[in-house]
């Protein structure tokens, strides 16, 4: 059963964004290759199918209890109400429970207030461990002076943040990042489904952010190789400006040339060479941009190896032993799992 320490209820009045913030905490968390759940109560009767389909008409008929299956999706419909109580039981399986509609459960409770509604929350405020508002200092001038001077061990959040709120989850639940991150990795390699059949990702849920990587790599040559670079002497051609390009079009080729890599409109893609006198190498960084819903580490990985492989073919005819080495990511940035860099 799921510990009460990952179920967590959005709770505030009618139109104050319940919904809205659940919406966008869903696939945040998603992210991190955790299973949500989320739980809805209605003080009203619901529909959970159109008239005139099926499944409504069975239930109209009379029958207590309806089942739909297909390959990828389940429902029951049952003429019944649930206790809170049972709904958590049946979501046994998720890593985090976001519930919605149960304003005085007992439960680890997330406000949710905003100025047109003068800030006001279903509970106290001393019932709730955080809060999400539209405006932070509003908010707190809105609070009386006992609660005021708590407010500083409640976490407030603004509203239109909810990559703040996510990560607020998961760091005080029994799932932190990385373990959020070991799970994910649980799954295997992710280019691969449950059969064992390589795949392409689906990224479809991710949220578009620009994202940014940056990669090196090296080209170690020996002294006569590295002086025909400085002075142009390689025949075929300016060594550097030829593998510069080769590599802004290896960025460019990368979905070409790894299978699974996802094909990405690049926002830009910078790449330098240096002569590095001290090693001499040809020492290559590569930094490329995009705005989407999936990195371009691939991208900077192969724009320096494609330009270091480049250098290697132009100047393999006066040095047969030259190395390309230390090629790696930098840094990347953008994503749901954080920033890196080395």
């Amino acid at each position: 059963m799921i510990t009460k320490k990952n179920v967590f209820g959005i709770s505030g009045f009618s139109n104050s964004g319940k919904t809205t913030l659940i919406e966008k905490l869903i696939p945040l968390l998603k992210e991190y290759g955790l299973k949500v759940a989320v739980i809805k109560h209605d003080g009203h009767d619901f529909e959970m199918d159109r008239k005139g389909k099926d499944t409504y008409r069975f239930t109209e008929a009379g029958a207590d209890t309806v089942m739909i299956s297909s390959a990828s999706r389940y429902a029951r419909l049952e003429e019944k109400g649930r206790t809170l109580e049972k709904m958590l039981d049946d979501a046994d399986e998720a890593d985090i429970v976001l519930i919605e509609g149960y304003k005085y459960a007992d439960v680890r409770k997330i406000g949710i207030a905003v100025s047109w509604l003068d800030y006001r929350l279903p509970c106290n405020v001393e019932d709730y461990e955080a809060v999400a508002v539209d405006d932070k200092m509003r908010f707190i001038r809105s609070l009386d002076r006992d609660s005021a001077g708590r407010v500083n061990g409640l976490s407030v959040f603004d509203i239109n943040d909810p990559k703040a709120v996510a990560d607020y989850i998961i760091n005080t639940s029994c799932i932190n990042k990385e373990q959020g991150r070991d799970k994910e990795q649980e799954k295997d390699f992710t280019h691969f489904d449950g059969e064992g059949n390589a795949r392409m990702v689906d990224v479809s849920d991710k949220n578009v952010t620009h994202r940014k990587a940056r990669a090196r790599a090296r080209v170690v040559v020996n002294r006569n190789t590295f002086e025909l670079i400085k002075s142009g002497g390689i025949k075929k051609g300016d060594v550097l400006t030829v593998a510069q390009i080769a590599g802004i079009m290896g960025a460019k080729r990368t979905p070409d040339l790894i299978p699974m890599c996802h094909p990405i409109v690049t926002d830009g893609t910078e790449l330098r060479l240096t002569l590095n006198e001290e090693t001499l190498s040809v020492d290559i960084e590569s930094s490329v941009s995009c705005t989407g819903r999936t990195g371009v580490e691939m991208e900077a990985i192969c724009a320096c190896t494609v330009a270091a492989m480049t250098v290697y073919d132009m100047c393999k005819a006066v040095q047969r032993d030259i190395e390309i080495t230390d090629i790696r990511l930098m840094s990347k940035s953008g994503g749901i799992h954080g920033d890196y860099e080395v």
